[in-house]
């Protein structure tokens, strides 16, 4: 393994520079133009392009997670877990066509917004103090906390200076507001793919070493001879991990709520498009869709190629801590292989995906609380220079709790991917059961909304620990439980959400019809003349869904 060395030094500063500088410049040169200093900030009204919104897209959401839990996964599942990034191409077209119109044409800014035209004050309130909590808690510190312990693994670095730095660098971007976030990912998607891709070739080219070849394309005919059964899209239920993606509630069930909860109701997402008009808006989530297609090649594909690596005894014991196989190793001991020079593009890639992420995050943070808590419950009359400067506040203090609790979390243990999911998941089937019936069901009360929110939650931790109470086997023939090794049958975490979103409908509706009309929905404007496209994005919705039957048709 190559130490890191000067040259990767090199490469690594030219990154930081040219970032940074480019930050500045973005900053100077498009101080606030728009009617309001606080929309300017927060959202960039009317200033990025569509390709700056796809690109920031993608940047906001791969992050360590990905790199680091996603490659981990490909070691240990294989390609089935690229799900998560191929029915997010789907997603992205599903929200543009449908989501997108509903926010602009009601000039939507947050999440909790909505909630209030649509459901009232405290369906809005209840639901952005639990935003905050899940961004600062769960995602900000899961993020800063494994960027920090693969940046350390790869550089030799302390790991609570990694996360300072990152934490630093993510803030001063983040102080630019949503304008400097958005053009900055530019360059940061760039670093991702070019790095990400030079990584994953120097992967393949190792696998072909193994047959005495040399190249990526003959790597990856290397691979598939010697991980064939690490290429299955759809798990079979004997599979070890079909717990963990069953069969085909990946593609048909249980998915689609994690994915339209996460692209289409989630605020430092959906913020990147609530700027611009639908036309922009909407070419820079296909822009992302298409984005999100290559993401396999370089978030998976390394892991499965550690994987033929690792079995063939070329990594010694690179994959092993504490004696014990630990499969998000993959990334940084690939990373570790890397030669000088090379190393120091991908570990600008790595630094890139977490900084463009927790500055995201960050602003959606800042986002939250001072037009939703703020502005709304503290000071309504703070003028428009006041609001950015608690918003940049706001950012200040989100980044040092994360670094002083991130430590105390235990997530390198959780594993960062399923840290999230696990949180997250709880609540994921509720929230987008209140958008959707919002959205498309006129019924639709307050008080089936707080249902939506609180029941959600019940519903699901009942279903986590209701194998332990009861004996669930009767569901195992039909792929709904899974004996987990001690005789408890559990029900996977996909079909879980499904069930508890179909039950959630349910519950909504019964309560909707049964109570009284609140006229909420006078205040919102959806009508079919919103979900109109044009024919270039028609056109590329079809190609992405062409090659995403072909993915599914050749590798089933």
């Amino acid at each position: 393994m190559t130490p890191f060395t000067s040259l990767d030094t090199f490469v690594f500063l030219v990154y930081f520079l040219l970032v940074s500088g480019y930050g500045v410049w973005v900053y100077r040169r498009k101080k606030s133009s728009s009617g309001k200093a606080s929309h300017d900030y927060f959202l960039a009204e009317g200033s990025l392009t569509w390709w700056a919104i796809g690109a920031s897209l993608i940047a906001s959401n791969i992050s360590a997670e990905q790199f680091i839990g996603m490659s981990g996964s490909g070691y240990r599942i294989g390609m089935a877990i690229a799900v998560y990034e191929l029915m997010a191409a789907a997603t992205l077209v599903i929200v543009a066509v449908f989501f997108m119109p509903v926010y602009l044409k009601n000039r939507i800014y947050t999440m909790p917004q909505f909630l209030e035209q649509r459901y009232g004050k405290t369906v809005a309130t209840t639901m952005a103090l639990f935003w905050l909590g899940l961004y600062v808690v769960v995602n900000l510190t899961s993020i800063l906390y494994l960027g920090a312990l693969a940046i350390s693994s790869i550089a030799g670095l302390n790991v609570f200076a990694c996360m300072l730095f990152l934490a630093v660098f993510a803030t001063v971007i983040t102080l630019g507001g949503m304008k400097v976030i958005g053009y900055t990912d530019v360059i940061q998607v760039l670093c991702l793919v070019v790095g990400g891709l030079v990584t994953t070739w120097i992967a393949l080219d190792l696998v072909a070493a193994l047959g005495g070849g040399q190249g990526a394309m003959r790597g990856a005919s290397e691979l598939f001879l010697r991980a064939g059964e690490h290429f299955d899209m759809v798990l079979a239920r004997d599979n070890p991990n079909y717990m963990d993606l069953p069969g085909l509630s990946t593609i048909i069930g249980g998915m689609w709520i994690v994915n339209l909860n996460y692209w289409g109701c989630n605020q430092y997402i959906t913020q990147r498009a609530l700027g611009a008009d639908l036309p922009t808006a909407r070419k820079g989530l296909l822009f992302a869709a298409f984005l999100k297609l290559l993401m396999p090649v370089i978030v998976v594909l390394p892991g499965i190629a550690a994987y033929a690596l690792d079995k063939s005894g070329a990594l010694g014991d690179a994959m092993r801590q504490g004696g014990e196989l630990n499969p998000d190793r993959a990334y940084p001991t690939l990373l570790a292989l890397l030669p000088s020079g090379l190393k120091g593009i991908a570990f600008a890639a790595l630094t890139a995906a977490v900084v463009a992420s927790l500055a995201g995050k960050a602003n959606s943070i800042a986002t939250i609380f001072t037009l939703d808590i703020y502005n709304k419950h503290v000071n309504r009359d703070a003028s428009e220079k006041r609001m950015v400067w608690i918003g940049r506040v706001t950012v200040v203090a989100a980044m040092a709790i994360a670094v002083l609790i991130a430590p105390l979390l235990g997530i390198d243990k959780k594993g960062g991917f399923q840290y999230i999911q696990e949180y997250t998941g709880f609540v994921s089937p509720g929230i987008l059961a209140m958008f959707l019936l919002g959205f498309f069901w006129r019924k639709t009360s307050a008080d089936a909304a707080m249902f939506a929110t609180i029941g959600g939650l019940v519903f699901s931790v009942i279903l986590k620990f209701l194998p332990f109470m009861m004996d669930l086997g009767f569901l195992a023939p039909i792929g709904f439980a899974v004996d987990n090794g001690s005789g408890v049958y559990e029900i996977p975490f996909l079909d879980r959400m499904l069930i508890v979103f179909l039950v959630v409908v349910a519950g909504m509706a019964l309560i909707s019809t049964m109570g009284q009309r609140d006229g909420a929905l006078k205040r919102m404007h959806i009508d079919r003349q919103l979900f109109r496209v044009d024919g270039g994005f028609a056109l590329g919705s079809a190609v992405i869904c062409v090659l995403l039957a072909a993915i599914y048709g050749t590798w089933w």
